[in-house]
């Protein structure tokens, strides 16, 4: 094999020419060999030489594939991987990890006529590689390109649209027992990492599986990480299956063979319990107790022991769990180190500059990206600020997360608070009731969650903590529209969802500074609040302290632009985020000659819930000919929907002065991915088409 600058020297023994699938290797012989070829060291610059991944257009490419083959074929994907993501950025460690299992899956399943399951999708890169989209795999998270994460209009490989966790196995079970029900003897195969088995959805789509004897494979790649670093009681029983020393091996037959297991310490790095346990019993796992049929735990980067195991598993009928252990972003050794740091990766310079070590690149991206921007903070940071300050002045706060401590800016209050942090794993439904119990009990928890997130313990919000009126925080990160993660994570929903129901306060927050004090405003109030900020950085306001709390349900007039003898006067309500694109299209509007008789006030209105209801009769007795909400929200059931509603039930001027109302937001349909300006332009909420859609209102 030709020598690549990237990677060190080799780390796996030879291999035979003639090993391949039709002499399937015994355990002993296949734990002296490793599926993994290379470490590297740096992300090319230029496409890599990758001859025997050129070759391939599809799934049935590989099938005449020796051993031998598939293990170089790992190598060439592990580097092409490399070079597209530093191409394109998005989601590293975890597709690093799982290369080995996505191309033994391929090889032994007859896909697209057999169903991999994955779950998150975080992962798939590889597998969209291996499914004809190798050439395209340099436009993934861009505008018209390849999702960042399977969806079923994209390929027919990709069975299941996913981008949050826990979903693998109920989807996967449904494919099964509709395939039984047809006479269909198809196999279905769901890839669940470690992190998402901690959702609660996942326990109950096995114990399903269990009730209805399905032929269903689940696949546990078990990497000791989600996001973050997994927890709890189910990683720790991971953990303790691993420390035993022993594995359930599966033989010929299909049957479990209770073994010691070969190399220890490929994962010494697991053993973090001070003894290790004593020989276990076949029914001494969880998985074994709810009804599966267990094996492992595997090496998830040998190949022919992939190989093995898995065409054996394959055969055996009724719901069957197979445990291999992975490292998040396998093969890359900064990755290895720092898989946290890795996860996701945002892509490299344009510059063609010669491939150097990675640590240099990265902050090579962060000196570029932070250009012009001064020491702007992210929302997340500004929450986890105001998190450690009310911290120290409130022993009653106490924080919860599923399992977001990174995304949410709670690194630094998980460190100087730990007995107040309580990260509960990828459980959204859970953390919010727990907040609900919590509260009863005379603390102030706040939940850190993500928008689209939210929507999974929506019911839990309704029943456990607005119906009882709860004093609970809600801290909404990456609301609106979050770019190259695309319709799955956006969080364009809340404000619809949330301001139907009673009890529930809605911040949004103009800027950094605002979020600040929104927090503390809803933190102080006795009751069920919520304030939502967007993603990333905002117009790098600064946060003045103390702390203040700000009148409930107050808007603010920012800004008035235009002659105030105009005979149209327009009142242009902005929500959140959309109040600085509110004034530029505002100035903008006013500065052109064709709008010489306009003018238009632009107005915080800083609440969602409850509506400054008298500002608004203010501005109509003064003389308003034209309203305009703007939101980065869907416009059905936004904020504008709550003004309309108001106007058209409660306001005794607009039944009187009747000024003409548009609302502006997102569109009734789900916005592709692209970068977050690129989806604003698309909306219509950039600048531009924010003074197109006044300039109609005027005409």
């Amino acid at each position: 094999m030709q020598q690549s600058p990237y990677f060190s020297q080799s780390q796996s023994a030879s291999v035979s020419s003639d090993m391949s699938l039709s002499k399937p290797l015994a355990t002993d012989s296949a734990a002296s060999f490793s599926g993994l070829q290379q470490t590297f060291m740096q992300i090319p610059r230029t496409r890599p030489s990758t001859p025997l991944l050129d070759a391939i257009d599809g799934p049935s490419d590989i099938k005449s594939f020796t051993t031998d083959q598939l293990m170089v074929l790992v190598d060439e994907l592990r580097l092409f991987l490399l070079y597209s993501a530093g191409q394109s950025g998005g989601h590293f460690g975890a597709n690093l990890g799982v290369i080995e299992l996505t191309v033994a899956l391929h090889y032994l399943l007859d896909t697209p006529n057999d169903q991999i399951v994955w779950d998150v999708g975080h992962q798939a890169y590889a597998h969209k590689v291996l499914t004809g989209r190798r050439d395209q795999l340099g436009t993934i998270r861009s505008k018209d390109g390849l999702t960042a994460f399977p969806e079923r209009a994209e390929s027919v490989y990709d069975t299941f649209g996913v981008g949050h966790s826990s979903t693998s196995i109920s989807a996967g079970l449904g494919m099964s027992l509709a395939l039984r029900y047809q006479e269909r003897p198809q196999t279905v195969a769901c890839v669940i990492g470690d992190g998402a088995m901690t959702g609660g959805m996942a326990f109950e789509a096995m114990n399903d599986a269990v009730q209805q004897d399905a032929d269903l494979l689940v696949i546990l790649n078990d990497n000791d990480m989600s996001i973050s670093c997994s927890i709890g009681g189910f990683s720790r029983h991971l953990a303790m299956l691993w420390e035993s020393g022993y594995q359930v091996d599966i033989s010929e037959s299909g049957a479990p063979i209770l073994c010691q297991r070969p190399n220890m310490q490929a994962f010494d790095r697991r053993k973090r319990h001070s003894a290790l346990r004593d020989v276990p019993q076949l029914e001494d796992n969880l998985f074994k107790a709810i009804g599966f049929t267990y094996f492992g735990p595997f090496d998830g980067h040998n190949i022919p022991e992939l190989l093995r195991v898995l065409s054996l598993a394959k055969q055996v009928s009724g719901p069957v769990l197979v445990h291999i252990y992975t490292t998040k972003g396998k093969g890359f050794a900064p990755a290895e180190a720092d898989p946290v740091g890795y996860h996701a990766i945002s892509k490299l310079p344009a510059e063609d500059i010669v491939a150097c070590d990675f640590d240099q690149e990265k902050a090579a991206i962060a000196s570029k990206t932070s250009e012009g921007k001064g020491s702007q903070l992210k929302y997340s940071q500004v929450f986890g600020q105001f998190l450690c300050d009310k911290a120290a002045q409130d022993d009653k706060l106490l924080a919860i997360t599923p399992a977001m401590e990174e995304g949410s800016g709670m690194i630094d209050f998980a460190r100087q608070f730990p007995e107040r942090f309580f990260d509960v794993a990828i459980a959204e439904q859970h953390a919010v009731t727990l907040a609900g119990g919590m509260a009863t009990q005379g603390v102030k928890p706040i939940v850190a969650i993500y928008s689209t997130f939210l929507q999974r313990g929506y019911d839990q919000l309704i029943h456990d903590v607005a119906l009882q009126n709860l004093d609970v925080t809600f801290a909404i990160d990456r609301a609106g529209l979050v770019g190259e993660d695309g319709a799955t994570h956006a969080g364009v929903f809340d404000l619809a969802f949330l301001r139907c129901v009673p009890n529930m306060l809605i911040a949004a927050p103009k800027d950094e500074n605002e979020c600040y004090h929104l927090l503390n405003t809803c933190y102080e109030y006795q009751g069920s609040t919520a304030v939502r900020y967007p993603r990333g950085t905002g117009t790098g306001a600064m946060i003045s302290r103390p702390a203040q709390i700000y009148r409930i349900g107050q808007a603010i007039v920012e800004s008035v632009f235009g002659p105030s003898h105009a005979a149209k006067k327009l009142a242009l309500l902005a929500f959140g985020t959309m109040v600085a694109t509110a004034e530029q299209a505002a100035k903008r509007l006013t500065s052109d000659s064709a709008n010489n008789d306009c003018q238009v006030q632009v107005v915080n209105m800083r609440w969602v819930k409850p509506l400054d209801t008298d500002l608004l009769e203010t501005l109509i007795e003064q003389g308003v000919t034209h309203i305009a909400t703007l939101e980065e929200h869907v416009i059905m059931g936004g904020a504008g929907s709550a003004v309309n509603e108001y106007l058209l039930n409660a306001s005794p001027a607009f039944a009187v002065n009747r000024p003409v109302v548009c609302n502006i937001g997102i569109p009734d349909c789900f916005i592709a991915h692209g970068s977050q300006a690129e989806q604003w332009a698309d909306c219509g909420l950039d600048t531009k088409g924010v003074v197109s859609q006044l300039q109609r209102l005027l005409s």
